[in-house]
């Protein structure tokens, strides 16, 4: 049996609170412009390369289309 019959679709899981941040990363925008909470999130997501972190210093983050 092979992985494909197994898998029919493959997605990377995100919460609501996840969703409704990637619709708002339409364009890049400063890390530092976001509350404490939502870096925590917005860097899991990096984490989970739903998001694209631009630079190192005041490095900037966009949602990955794929």
């Amino acid at each position: 049996m092979k992985l494909n019959e197994l898998v029919k679709t493959f997605e990377i899981y995100t919460s609501n609170e996840e969703k409704k941040m990637l619709k708002t990363l339409n364009y890049p925008r400063a890390l530092s412009s976001f509350s404490e909470r939502d870096q925590f999130t917005i860097e899991g997501m990096i984490r989970k390369s739903l998001v694209i972190k631009i630079g190192d210093k005041d490095p900037k983050v966009i949602a990955n289309e794929f």
